[in-house]
């Protein structure tokens, strides 16, 4: 049997960002990470790691993909295969903290309904601001994650390490991916994690913005389904 596979979303995304790829991948036992409960990385990863089995190949997006990180980090042997989309391995930078600073004092404040308004456009390819079906399913995770589990992992993503000084020692086989659009973690994020993992690919989606799976779902599950059947 092929690995089963383990799927970690980005912040406010629930497994409705993979849709697409779970019922295309329904021949291997899947799970899809909760990284809702702790506000830190290494704790959301330990906690995944309790519920994961033995051995996966692991697919990880933004947030997801820092959490793949810290598994990388410490239990590199249970990952057979490593999936990378539209991430970052760099720390906040002071702006990127003091934004999340902000929408926490805003969420605490005056409530959490515009928060999913005011992400949504970064979230995705500029053509696609005004797309109402891609923005109603960025809006249902929002609201099925809720604010208190935003702040947790907003807390998280503040304090994160930069991942960069342990990407050299992965090695099982890793795919970086990333919309040519992704105004969040742009291409040159993406090349930048590339050439630290020895031998990975790098794989550009064009017309495609920062939530891959969901915006460009076909093309995103022909290129893992080529990567995770590859021997």
């Amino acid at each position: 049997m092929s690995e089963p596979i383990l799927f970690i979303p980005g912040l406010l995304c629930t497994e409705a960002l993979f849709a697409k790829q779970i019922v295309a991948f329904a021949d291997r036992p899947i799970m899809v990470a909760d990284h809702r409960e702790h506000d830190s990385i290494a704790d959301i990863a330990a906690s995944i790691l309790e519920e994961a089995p033995e051995r996966f190949s692991l697919i990880a997006l933004s947030m997801g993909g820092y959490i793949a990180m810290e598994i990388m980090r410490v239990a590199p042997g249970r990952v057979a295969k490593l999936a990378l989309l539209d991430t970052n391995s760099r720390p906040d930078g002071k702006e990127q903290a003091e934004r999340r600073q902000f929408l926490i004092e805003m969420t605490r404040k005056r409530g959490f309904n515009k928060v999913p308004h005011l992400l949504f456009p970064g979230f995705v390819h500029e053509q696609r601001e005004d797309d109402e079906d891609l923005k109603a399913i960025v809006v249902d995770m929002a609201k099925e994650t809720g604010p208190e589990a935003f702040i947790r992992q907003q807390t998280a993503l503040i304090n994160r390490i930069d991942s960069r000084p342990r990407l050299g020692e992965i090695t099982c086989p890793t795919l970086v991916l990333v919309g040519d659009g992704d105004r969040l973690t742009p291409p040159d994020i993406a090349r930048e994690i590339h050439e630290h993992i020895p031998g990975s690919e790098l794989v550009l989606i064009e017309g495609c913005g920062h939530l891959s799976p969901l915006e460009a779902p076909d093309q995103v599950t022909r290129t893992l389904r080529d990567f995770l059947n590859r021997t």
